[in-house]
């Protein structure tokens, strides 16, 4: 009998062995990012055939399987079909499988073939830039964020602090709290967030989060971290800023790239949910593409 085990921070090095040198070009399925959501998504895995099997209940998505880490070939017939026995009978499962990456798709259909059901979820497209034009903001398309850097610069005295330095984190925490006391009407998404937030604060010694603050006249105006997941790519899991301060997330941008992230090719922003906000505010960074993401059933 299959068992799922909610995740913890003491399952990181099972994940970090299954994950190695991050194979994946989305976010989805970096332990950092997992943590960070764990209770929203109510993160739970288990080990099925010598795979590493992560399942997820979210409210606009239901309960789905991410694909399979870490499964042979030979055993994925098995594996698929212990999945859909487990899922069968249970009416949250709208797909058997989401957050899907093309090539788990296309093992899916060498073996079942028209039987694989599979449409694009284009609201959770990741977003991926060139990590040098998000340093330079070179080109025609990136004039107005280089004008918004230039106006911060000339506005403010301000001080950036590695996000593990003393206090910051609580800072930053402090900030998060406050920036979600100011939001109308809170999706509990952001108030998940901010638990996850305190999550990863609390143990930044065990996690591999890079991140900065900046400071100006004492306080955070604005903070956010993300991570390297291997020699090419690069993840912003979060970016808070006061818009009180014009240019402020132009410049966490722009500075969080150059002095962390520069030995990356790409930088992954994540996706815009269908919030056209958030779309607008993304594709502004003029994105290098839009890396898919498929949901997935199987002759259901």
């Amino acid at each position: 009998m299959t068992s799922f085990k909610a995740l913890t921070l003491e399952d990181k090095e099972l994940f970090c062995r299954y994950l190695g040198d991050y194979a994946f070009h989305t976010y989805e399925y970096s332990f950092l990012s997992l943590y960070l959501w764990k209770d929203y998504a109510q993160a739970q895995w288990a080990l099925i055939d010598g795979a590493l099997v992560i399942k997820k209940a979210e409210e606009n998505k239901g309960a789905y399987f991410m694909q399979p880490i870490g499964y042979a070939a030979a055993s994925l017939p098995k594996l698929i079909e212990e999945l859909r026995r487990l899922a069968q009978d249970d009416p949250e499962y709208k797909y058997l499988f989401r957050d899907v990456e093309e090539p788990f798709l296309t093992d899916l259909e060498a073996v079942y073939g028209e039987k694989v059901q599979s449409a694009e979820d284009p609201k959770y497209f990741d977003y991926i830039y060139e990590a040098e034009k998000m340093i330079q903001l070179s080109g025609e398309k990136l004039g107005k964020r280089r004008n918004q850097v230039h106006q911060f610069l000339r506005a403010y005295e301000f001080e950036i602090k590695d996000i593990r330095a003393s206090g910051v984190a609580q800072d930053c925490l402090r900030f998060s709290q406050e920036w979600l006391a100011q939001q109308k009407e809170p999706r509990r998404e952001l108030l998940c967030e901010l638990e996850g937030i305190g999550h990863i604060f609390a143990h930044l010694d065990q996690l591999s989060a890079l991140g900065m603050a900046v400071y100006v006249q004492g306080r955070v105006v604005g903070f956010t971290f993300g991570e390297k997941v291997n020699r090419q790519m690069a993840i912003i899991h979060v970016e808070k800023g006061d818009t009180a301060y014009k240019g402020v997330y132009a410049f966490l941008n722009k500075t969080f790239a150059e002095r962390y992230l520069s030995d990356v090719r790409w930088i992954n922003r994540e996706e815009d949910l269908g919030l056209a906000r958030l779309k607008k505010a993304k594709e502004a960074y003029d994105p290098l593409r839009l890396e898919k993401k498929y949901k997935i059933n199987i002759g259901w």
